[in-house]
């Protein structure tokens, strides 16, 4: 991406913006996990799309040696490919050859899909049921097949963001060829057995108490040997517990195995090749698809990419600068987006109120109205990234809790913060603003009803940090974290330093098969990669990177803000996203929205 230089606001934004871009003119109706507003407490920094973003800082940590320099080997360095004969030796035959019994829940269908736990011992009778879910093709008499798509995370519902109306996220002419087809991955929400990380007597965990007044808050920039070594019992104490309570799912649950997944899901939906979409992680779940079943990708649409090239550390970096430009663009774009609600009157203006709220509430949490808990630096970091994917929806919130916190009431934007929580503008219990969840995640963790239609557990959370580290290695010694805090502070503030103690969280976690590698799938068809140029949670390279590394990849571009592009009501990414799908037809070269 261009860039031109410009006045560094010491936000910890970084010099230099991306060419002006366009407003976004709708807003997405689901969106794909990472800054999940819920995340509290110690480090409350829950990661993004696979690992791109920060944000629940709840510590963890796993891997190995060097991170200066953190070249990725593009050689001998991803899982062997998945042939077709192995996907359809004899003990995977039951599965393949499973037929889905649909049954109607509300105006829409639902089935379950069940999958080998261990695809190396597929027969020793352990397995994931899987909440498949589908809204019919509109025009039954020219439809296609089935349109496959995960929403991203890792740990989104596809059954959640069906019933939630997230069918009109997909253009007209997708809806009308093809049967829109969700479902939880495995460990995810309504899986069978699915992922828990929460505490076994089912009380607040200690992290989350640390939430509770200036003398426990965590900093975003942990300096002294103290600070650093409770991040790391932190970190240390959140893998104990996942292992306590999963520890026989968590080598299960990694990108490679969800993919092959998906292809006995194409199987059981009675396609011969896949159509798939997805959106932020998704993109990764699409390509490792891609490198596993070459041949049976019919068409591929990866919008808000991942490059799966990049090891921990330069994830860490990359994701830093996007949010930190993210933030600039906030500042720079405010005024057009939100008008007067803008917390001040220039673009420097609102960088500077943004930094004295990081420094203030470093030493000085802002109160909370019905609250014991005040708004520290970790949740101010928490609510502010959160706010970075669909500006057109969540801008204006966020400069009316930056105004409130500049008259010390921190209740506002703890709300943002808290979302998942379901914590009110005035601090009371239930959120009133659904709708806001957006792209933080469908359900919260509360989100329990009674009958038939139960919402699961929403463990987004617990998902994010066991997918993310269970896929790419870390290292195991301390010092590599410290030494990258330092670079990342340095060059990019708190935007940086937060996502190096997000990856700490991944020190002691089971590893697996799959390693940061460029993409090798030979014999695959053309795929769509889509780029959004403001986007704080999978940035621009990213997808500019992935679409070279496919033979024949294309890359569609949109000038805009936000996470992702396709659903977010620009025509001319509909248009073309859905000329592909339904028509194959490819999206010429420099292609831009």
């Amino acid at each position: 991406m261009q860039r031109i230089s410009r006045k560094s606001r010491n936000t910890g934004t970084e010099e230099g913006q991306a060419e002006s871009v366009d407003r976004p003119t709708a807003a997405s109706t689901f969106r794909f996990l990472g800054r999940a507003p819920g995340a509290r407490g110690a480090g409350a920094l829950r990661r993004i799309p696979r690992r791109r973003g920060a944000l629940v800082l709840a510590l963890t940590a796993l891997g190995a040696a060097q991170l200066v320099g953190c070249s990725s080997d593009p050689s001998g360095v991803r899982a062997s490919p998945v042939t077709a004969e192995q996907a359809d030796q004899p003990s995977l035959r039951t599965f393949y050859q499973q037929k889905l019994a649909w049954s109607r829940c509300g105006e829409l269908q639902c089935a379950t899909l069940t999958v080998p736990m261990d695809y190396a011992h597929p027969s020793n009778g352990k397995t994931f049921a899987l909440p498949v879910i589908k809204s019919a093709a509109t025009e039954p008499g020219q439809r296609i097949g089935s349109l496959v798509f995960d929403p991203g995370g890792p740990g989104a519902s596809g059954v959640d963001t069906l019933k939630s109306d997230g069918v009109a996220s997909f253009g007209k002419q997708a809806r009308a060829h093809f049967d829109i087809v969700g479902f939880d991955p495995r460990g995810v929400a309504g899986s069978k057995p699915a992922v828990d990380c929460s505490p076994r007597d089912g009380t607040t965990d200690g992290a989350d108490q640390a939430d509770s007044g200036s003398d426990a808050a965590r900093p975003l920039y942990p300096r002294t040997d103290a600070e650093r070594q409770t991040a790391l019992a932190d970190a240390d104490h959140t893998a104990a517990q996942c292992q306590a309570r999963s520890g026989e799912i968590l080598p299960h649950i990694g990108t490679l195995d969800a993919a092959r997944d998906m292809d006995v899901l194409r199987a059981a939906l009675g396609d011969d090749q896949l159509t798939y979409l997805g959106w932020s992680y998704g993109t990764y779940l699409g390509t490792i698809y891609a490198e596993q079943f070459p041949r049976r990708v019919r068409a591929l649409v990866l919008d808000g990419a991942l490059d799966p090239s990049k090891d921990w550390a330069q994830q860490a970096l990359s994701s830093g600068r996007a949010f930190r430009k993210a933030v600039d663009d906030y500042a720079d774009n405010c005024a057009q987006v939100v008008g007067d609600a803008c917390p001040a009157d220039t673009p420097d203006g609102v960088s500077t109120l943004i930094t004295d709220l990081f420094a203030e509430t470093a030493h000085t949490p802002l109160p909370i109205k019905n609250s014991t808990d005040r708004l520290d630096q970790t949740m101010l970091h928490s609510a502010i990234t959160a706010s970075m994917y669909t500006p057109d929806t969540q801008w204006q919130r966020l400069s009316e809790a930056l105004s409130a916190a500049r008259e010390g009431d921190g209740t506002k934007l703890a709300a943002i913060a808290n979302q998942g929580e379901g914590l009110q503008d005035d601090g009371s219990g239930a959120t009133d603003d659904a709708d806001d969840r957006g792209d933080a995640g469908a359900s919260t963790a509360s989100d329990r009803h009674d009958g038939a239609d139960a919402r699961p557990r929403d463990n987004s959370g617990d998902i994010l940090t066991a997918v993310n580290c269970l896929d790419t290695p870390h290292p195991k010694d301390p010092q590599a974290y410290w030494d990258l805090l330092e670079r990342a502070h340095q060059e990019l503030g708190v935007f940086g330093s937060s996502e190096v103690l997000t990856e700490l969280n991944c020190r002691n976690w089971p590893s697996g098969p799959l390693k940061p590698h460029r993409v090798r799938a030979d014999d695959l068809p053309p795929v769509l990669v889509v780029g959004t140029t403001g986007d704080a949670a999978t940035p621009y390279e990213d997808a500019q990177s992935l679409a070279a590394q496919f033979p024949g990849g294309m890359l569609l571009t949109y000038k805009g803000l936000g996470h992702t592009a396709y659903g977010r009501g620009s025509d001319c990414v509909t248009n073309a996203v859905d000329s592909y799908l339904v028509d194959l037809k490819a999206v010429k070269p420099e292609t831009t929205c």
